[in-house]
């Protein structure tokens, strides 16, 4: 009985590993050698690293960036520019830069300037950051930081109009002086504005732009409005 199931185990074996006896490995191919995963080809860039550099060289090569930037918003086209390398130098610059010359206004106290220099912060970064959250809650396909980076730096038309009005501010505060300004900051908002959205536009889907772009021109807005109603004391 024994003999039996063993001849029948064997037999239904037998037929489920016969074509393994014709296989056979040839002579000719090589059993033996090295496993070695292909790389790309190594350039200097891989040994390069900050933390090895001079600080003057950082320095430099970090403003030669935020001069970049300012060219791309003074030039506004669509472009990844200000979204591959961003950083927060340039609007930290400008909005110190606004907030400054906003200073000594009509509507200061009368013992500093300190409310209007942080009222200006609060409206810029408050402002970029309630634009930015509402972009990313609409399906924007950018970082928060890439959006904070792109709204600051298209503060830099609007900043340029601050210069201009306090120029113009320095001759009489009169109705040719109003209506200067007054073309001067409309003209700068507009760039401001279409710079922004040439920069965001691409992130944002086709059915929601008309939701990204009202806020960020209450918020130019709202910047101008302050720029053109300065009156110095």
């Amino acid at each position: 009985m024994a003999a039996a199931d063993g001849s029948g185990a064997g037999g239904a074996a037998g037929p489920l590993f016969a074509g393994l006896a014709d296989v056979s490995i040839s002579e000719d191919i090589p059993v033996e050698g090295e496993i070695t995963v292909p790389v790309g080809s190594h350039s200097p860039e891989d040994d390069f690293s900050t933390l090895d550099e001079p600080v003057k060289d950082t320095i430099m090569r970090d403003l030669k960036a935020v001069g970049k930037k300012f060219v791309h918003v003074m030039y506004p086209k669509k472009s990844s520019a200000l979204l591959r390398d961003w950083d927060l130098w340039g609007p930290l610059v400008l909005c110190v830069s606004l907030a400054l010359m906003l200073q000594g206004g009509a509507a200061d106290s009368k013992d500093d300037g300190g409310p209007q220099f942080a009222e200006v912060f609060v409206i810029i970064w408050f402002g970029a950051v309630v634009i930015t959250l509402n972009s990313k809650l609409l399906g924007g396909t950018i970082s928060f930081f890439q959006s904070l980076c792109v709204l600051g730096y298209c503060v830099l038309p609007l900043t340029v109009a601050m210069l201009v009005c306090r120029l113009v501010l320095l001759a009489g505060a009169g109705t040719v002086s109003f209506i200067i300004r007054l073309i001067v900051v409309v003209a700068m908002f507009a760039w401001s504005t279409l710079a922004s959205t040439a920069f965001l536009a691409d992130s944002q889907p086709p059915n929601r732009k008309a939701l990204v772009v009202y806020p960020i021109f209450l918020f130019y807005f709202v910047i101008s409005w302050m720029i053109l109603t300065f009156t110095p004391q």
